[in-house]
């Protein structure tokens, strides 16, 4: 099925057209509680926006893109729509996904379905359906240029190139087994391609902060198509390669976040006529928007407010609500010339990219090293378009990922007030993707983190509905504090030397970091690497007796413990810069079983033997801690039984034969 539309400038300017390349019902029309059956609608949308429009300004070399006959820049991006087939059935809502990678993620957030599915058709895709009998219209729309190709499904933006423009493009090359050749791209993904190749250098380091060594240009040379290299004898698990290159024609990356901003604003102010030949009649039921992001799409959407995207071009507001989940304190390479939108930035991976960059807070904040001055909503304030705002981190971003930054005070001292309008939530003990058991230990040098923080995300998408919607207010923000000794150095952790276990020594810093003088104003970067400062602090939650974080909203699992749970992870001799972080993975220490055990291990935690008179004790206490967390709103009370039943199966895990 291929259906058009071509949408009079009058209407909605910036969508021009609405090709829908497949629809169908979901799940062969079930019905999904009192919303009923939905559907699906995938295609292309098509965009034409004005580059000396005021709204367009910020979009990093607009003005040299390619213009069509009416001098509009033209743009497309792949769109994918599960809504009720009744709009009036739905809740009003738009929940919009930014794509990390051009994937789809929020049924297995949000419904516990399957991972990873680009194409959400099964049973197991679509989990408990639990946001389709919520009434919520979930809307996917392409915005990054370099999504790898290896899967058609994937989401992609198509935006112009601006043709005879050269620079400079940084590539890390990180391996965990010794390799010949690897891409110019971060990982999979599509890379800028090498212009001149005799002007190229490669250094390599042993961490993020070493001083870089030159690589003989005899020892290494590119692909033939220019997007990798080749290194004879092998590139070493563990060490951080850098290519510095000159490449051409870069993508106006920009139109990414304004292609998000024109088609939800085209959902929710897009004439009638419009919707109803391509999407339904959508704009009398569709009420409200929330963006919502993981990780790198978390900061995806700070960078999103920091300049101004949250303004449409005629000034009406996009999203009224904004939800970046594990964006630690960080934007990203989303709006400026050659950039890799897929890089991110981890204590010993994709480093010092323009990813932990000043500012970092809702409100105002000056640094008195260098001056600067600026908070992420000045845009949005500016032209009144502020949303409600939740930040959610777990461990690994305090420790991976700055986090501290949006909360705390530059040099880590001070705690800083929060927006009124933006809610942070710390969820205690998780690492950066939800947690499942039995762990795993693979490249590792502790098993991984067991803590599934999906149960809080549930409730909390509740809460950030009411708000609104219905103008209620949230729970309370919930956030390691230094004034209460909650947030604290690495040197200050109160680590009880698990046997077998150490703290890892460098997390995450954010640097005072140059990219040249034309980077802030108009995205251009002219010194990569860039320029070092003095770092900002890194300061992290701090720790119980049993080194399980002591403030956030801690599971059950912390509650009620039966294990040390992190948010870090440390790297093996095998896979190189052993004791480095291990970028996005936690830890999972089990306590000793019995007391014996603990004596023959010197374990200083006391064992489960000593905590808990057996199971029914256990599982007692552990509905205890969760009917509180659903008293205060962090947990929904139609999930408790499975939150128990999941404790339940966590002790059987625990008590077995290690």
């Amino acid at each position: 099925m291929f259906l058009a539309l071509a949408v009079c400038g009058a209407l909605q300017a910036a969508v021009q057209d609405v090709q829908l390349n497949e629809r169908f019902d979901l799940a062969g029309g079930k019905a999904f509680g009192k919303t009923g059956p939905y559907e699906t609608l995938t295609g292309k949308v098509y965009f034409a926006v004005d580059p000396k429009a005021a709204a367009n300004a910020m979009i990093a070399d607009i003005e040299l893109a390619p213009r069509n006959e009416a001098g509009l820049v033209e743009f497309a991006a792949d769109f994918y729509v599960i809504k009720p087939r009744d709009p009036a059935s739905g809740n009003g809502t738009i929940l919009y996904e930014v794509s990390n990678r051009g994937n789809k993620g929020l049924l297995s957030m949000f419904d516990r379905g399957a991972s990873g599915s680009l194409d959400p058709r099964t049973a197991a895709a679509l989990g408990d359906s639990f946001l389709l009998e919520q009434g919520y219209t979930l809307v996917w729309l392409g915005w990054q240029w370099d999504v790898p190709t290896d899967r058609a499904e994937k989401l992609r933006l198509f935006a112009p190139v601006v043709k005879g423009i050269s620079g400079k493009v940084r590539s890390e090359i990180l391996v965990d087994s010794r390799t010949t050749e690897h891409s110019l791209a971060d990982r999979n993904h599509i890379a800028y391609r090498v212009t001149e190749p005799a002007t190229a250098a490669m250094t390599v380091r042993d961490r993020c902060d070493s001083e870089r060594r030159p690589v003989s240009k005899d020892a290494w040379k590119f692909t033939g198509d220019g997007t990798g290299v080749i290194m004879p004898a092998g590139f070493e698990p563990g060490l951080i390669y850098e290519v510095v290159y000159t490449t051409t024609d870069p993508v106006v990356m920009g139109l990414g976040p304004a292609a998000v901003r024109d088609f939800i604003s085209y959902l929710k102010y897009g004439s009638p006529a419009a919707g109803r030949a391509a999407l339904g009649d959508q704009r009398r039921f569709l009420k409200r928007a929330v963006g919502f992001g993981t990780s790198q799409s978390g900061r995806f959407l700070r960078t999103f407010l920091y300049y101004g995207f949250n303004a449409d071009e005629a000034g009406k507001q996009v999203f009224d609500g904004v939800w970046a989940h594990v964006a630690g304190a960080g934007r990203g390479s989303f709006n400026h010339r050659f950039a890799q939108p897929s890089r991110d930035g981890h204590p010993h991976m994709n480093c010092l990219y323009p990813t932990d960059i000043f500012p970092f807070t809702d409100e105002t904040e000056t640094d008195d090293v260098t001056g600067w001055s600026g908070s992420i909503l000045a845009k949005a304030r500016e032209k009144n378009v502020v949303p409600k705002i939740f930040y959610t981190n777990g461990s690994y971003e305090y420790w991976g990922r700055a986090a501290a930054l949006i909360h705390s005070s530059l040099d880590g001292r001070k705690d800083v007030s929060l927006a009124a309008d933006t809610r942070a939530y710390f969820i205690a003990g998780t690492q950066h993707g939800a947690g499942s058991f039995p762990p795993n230990q693979r490249t590792t040098a502790n098993p991984s983190n067991v803590n599934d923080y999906r149960w809080h995300m549930r409730a909390l998408l509740v809460a950030m509905n009411a708000w609104v919607s219905e103008g209620k207010a949230p729970p309370a923000s919930q956030i390691p504090l230094a004034g209460r000794d909650q947030l604290v150095t690495v040197g200050a952790i109160n680590w009880p030397k698990i046997p077998g276990s150490h703290l890892p020594e460098r997390p995450q810093r954010s640097w005072r970091a140059d990219y040249g003088p034309e980077f802030m104003t108009k995205g251009i970067v002219t010194e990569d690497p860039p320029k070092l400062g003095k770092p900002f602090a890194a300061v992290v939650p701090q720790v119980d007796r049993d080194g399980n974080e002591t403030s956030g909203i801690r599971a059950p699992m912390l509650q009620v413990p039966l294990a040390t749970l992190t948010g870090w992870n440390l790297r093996t001799k095998e896979v190189g810069a052993e004791n480095e972080i291990y970028s996005m993975v936690g830890s999972t220490f089990r306590f000793p079983r019995t007391k014996a055990e603990r004596t023959r291990t010197k374990d200083p935690r006391p064992s489960i033997e000593e905590r808990y008179k057996g199971k029914d004790d256990y599982l007692s206490k552990y509905r205890a801690a969760a009917e509180k967390l659903a008293d205060d709103g962090y947990l929904l009370r139609s999930d408790l039984e499975d939150v128990v039943k999941v404790g339940g199966a966590y002790w059987d895990w625990a008590t077995s034969a290690q």
